[in-house]
């Protein structure tokens, strides 16, 4: 069992002063009381900053504001906190930056710039959300137990949990309309056996705190036996991710990797999505806020902003805030999964995390490693990813003997310069994550979108049963003959740019032919339109159509018939359209178009 508790509060005796200022780094004399990663509040303006180094009497601190103005001599006084979160009703359909300022706030009281010092509730204080206790007075409760629940969106009930530090008596709960600081119920804790020696009474309210570098607890890890399925052919079929798992999509410059991102948080079968743009340029996290809320659930009657939750925090802001987003989005996200649910997290990019990460450690002058990042890259990154996984929750819900079980799927993005797959963050990213979706800069000039390349992409998640359960028995035989002949065709490809394709044998030219039907036919799929989610069934009955056609024409040829007889343009115009069939009719669409294939093919053979 994972177990954790929350920091204890201590107060400074008298504030710091400023002693030196490089960028978002200031090194602070005097800061009785800090302790690493508590924050602080920095200069008159009062800028939020974390303690990041202690030395003697000395503190390093980085800033998640800008600098600018600040001072030698300047205060800095310790909150005796970490960087915490506030987590409760009024998440989802939420945009924050890096440290869970809520930008529509921001924005209404200091307009459209972030001002320094600006200061705002993380979660709106004054709505008023209706109740349902679940529990009764005299209930023993533990860490993690549901209380009640709120009807944060329609088809999503938030979960009110029990503290994780807390377990004892409920005294009073109450139903009603409540704000997030209101009293809902009331907690008799029983002495501790730490020198308290009678019991007390403590106060819940709809809303807690948890400090972001701790990940919160859990009981145990589960297998993961289930995909996320995000309803792109590629990686639900070839390359598909566990929920609970995590993958990484690396590619260069203009080969969609904040698309693909964008259609995964679009599409995929998550209950909650955290949607974290770290270090973007603001044109693209300003097309995600302007088409988000635009966009209906597929899953659900109503925007799809109702299970997303955005975090921006672009190119432009301050670089330390944006070292900190990653970790907002990671508790955000393990605080849905507690209450029971699949939460995909998607970071876009953790390049631009890991720049944030050399930056700050150059002003630190730390010793740098690899291409200048500093040596604990690799550790961040392992610490990042395994915050993912498929856990038993702690606590439980009233009436219910089963456990609940939520999931933390991570799929991070990786700008490598020049799309060089060996620099640092995508060789450590690949150690620590389960799959592996490759973005290719020669398929995106070609326009074959998503650009996933099927030979050096790879996946570690074994889903064959539940998809032999859930769509076909033969599911798993079609994707190995898929991935065979793409990788069939690959090689001859290569032969054909040395002696070309009228050297190869009538056979190896079926091969090419048939390559070409699945990239274009099946992997190439638009981000927009009718076409932009494919779900498994569909994905099933398409390549089988298209592996059928393959045995058909194989058989022809090497009965001795020319290749260009076998081929039926107006079968190859079918087989174009199938993206176009109904997903409840893709079935009896599929059996149409290969016994018509069938039947041509029989002709053909009568002809012979």
């Amino acid at each position: 069992m994972t177990h954790s508790s929350t920091p204890t509060t201590n107060e400074p005796d008298q504030p710091g002063r400023i002693r030196g200022i490089a960028g978002a780094v200031i090194t602070v004399q005097g800061l009785i009381g800090a302790r690493l990663y508590d924050v602080v509040h920095v200069g008159h303006e009062r800028l939020i900053g974390e303690v990041i180094r202690l030395t003697g009497t000395r503190a390093t601190v980085q800033v998640y504001e800008d600098t600018t103005g600040l001072r030698a001599d300047d205060p800095v006084e310790a909150s005796g906190a970490a960087l915490q979160v506030e987590l409760g009703p009024g998440l989802l359909g939420g945009v924050f930056d890096g440290v869970q300022r809520p930008l529509p706030a921001i924005r209404r009281a200091h307009g459209d710039f972030i001002a320094r010092g600006a200061r705002v509730a993380q979660l709106d204080r004054q709505r008023v959300w209706p109740f349902r206790p679940l529990v009764q007075p005299g209930d023993r409760v533990q860490p993690g137990d549901v209380l009640g629940e709120v009807a944060e969106v329609p088809h999503l009930m938030h979960r009110i949990l029990v503290p994780l530090h807390l377990s004892g008596t409920i005294e009073t709960i109450s139903a009603g309309e409540f704000r997030l600081t209101d009293t809902i119920a009331t907690l008799r804790v029983a002495p501790d056996g730490d020198g308290e020696t009678a019991a007390r009474i403590v106060p819940l309210t709809l809303m807690q705190r948890w400090p972001v570098r701790q990940p919160r607890p859990y009981l145990r890890k589960l297998d993961m036996d289930e995909p996320l399925i995000t309803g792109q052919r590629v990686i639900d079929t070839l390359f598909p991710i566990a929920k609970g798992g995590s993958a990484i999509i690396p590619g260069g410059f203009g080969t969609g990797k904040t698309v693909t991102q964008q259609s995964l948080a679009k599409w995929s079968d998550a209950d909650v999505i955290v949607y974290v743009g770290c270090g973007e340029r603001g044109n693209e996290m300003t097309e995600v806020l302007q088409s988000f809320p635009q966009l209906e659930d597929p899953r659900h009657d109503g925007p799809l902003m109702n299970r997303t939750i955005l975090i921006a925090n672009t190119s432009n802001m301050p670089v330390a805030a944006r070292e900190a987003s990653i970790y907002t989005g990671i508790t955000i996200a393990e605080y849905y999964r507690d209450m029971g649910y699949d939460v995909a997290l998607m970071a876009d990019s953790t390049s631009r995390w890991g720049e944030a990460l050399r930056e700050v450690s150059g002003r630190l002058e730390e010793i740098p490693g690899e291409e200048g990042f500093p040596a604990y890259l690799p550790a961040r990154l392992a610490e990042f990813y395994e915050r993912s996984g498929h856990v038993c929750c702690l606590g439980g819900d009233r009436g219910t003997a089963e456990p609940r079980r939520g999931s933390v799927t991570l799929i991070g993005a990786v700008s490598p310069p020049g799309g060089d797959f060996s620099e640092p963050i995508t060789q450590h990213s690949l150690r620590t994550t389960g799959a592996f979706w490759a973005l290719d800069t020669d398929l995106a000039r070609r326009r074959h979108f998503p650009a996933i390349h099927w030979r050096n992409s790879y996946t570690l998640y074994d889903l064959t049963r539940w998809f032999r359960g859930q769509v076909h028995d033969d599911w798993e035989l079609n994707r190995r003959e898929a991935s065979g002949l793409l990788q069939r065709e690959g090689e001859l490809l290569e032969t054909v740019q040395l002696v070309g394709a009228d050297a190869l044998a009538e056979t190896e030219q079926v091969i090419l032919q048939v390559g070409r039907m699945l990239r274009e036919d099946f992997l190439q799929q638009s981000a927009f339109g009718a076409d932009a989610y494919c779900p498994p069934v569909k994905q099933f009955w398409m390549l089988k159509t298209i592996l059928h056609h393959f045995y058909l024409l194989d058989s022809a040829v090497r009965r001795g018939v020319h290749l260009d007889r076998a081929l039926d343009p107006a079968l190859l115009a079918d087989i174009a359209r199938m993206r176009e069939w109904p997903t409840e009719r893709a079935e009896e669409e599929a059996y149409a178009l290969m016994e018509r294939a069938d039947a041509a093919f029989l002709a053909l053979r009568s002809n012979d």
